[in-house]
């Protein structure tokens, strides 16, 4: 999964790849305290759109980067920040979905899943060991 970040008026996006298994344990650490949530809590809510934390995600990247980053400097308007599947990804999910639904729900989610696909970022590093972003 990848973290995509456009402001306004940039010409490119910023792609960060995230992968919550690999987080080292400071980051971790920093993104429960920013949020109130345990670690499994706050990749879940990602997931679901919690602006907080997407916030605190965004400001982790960004703090990489550019170690001088402020929490307070990080605002960003909800269209400028996105999640997006790498292609693998949304094949597992593909994979899944064949297995947990029937008929034309299923026809529907393949046609949906099928055209993410090919739009999707090839993520070569993920070939055959995709997995999704959730921590349990």
């Amino acid at each position: 999964m990848y973290l995509v970040y456009q402001p306004e008026g940039s010409d490119e996006p910023t792609r960060w790849k995230y992968d919550p298994k690999k987080l080292m344990s400071v980051e971790r650490e920093m993104l429960e305290r920013r949020t109130e949530r345990d670690f499994s809590d706050f990749t879940k809510a990602v997931q679901r759109g919690n602006s907080l934390c997407r916030r605190a995600l965004l400001f982790m990247y960004l703090k990489r980067d550019h170690p001088g980053t402020r929490w307070e400097d990080v605002d960003f308007a909800w269209d400028e920040l996105t999640l997006e599947h790498s292609r693998q990804e949304l094949q597992l999910i593909r994979e899944e979905v064949s297995k947990s639904m029937t008929g034309d729900q299923l026809a529907a989610a393949l046609e949906q899943l099928d055209a993410e696909i090919v739009e999707a970022h090839d993520d070569q590093e993920a070939e055959g060991k995709a997995t999704l972003p959730v921590v349990e």
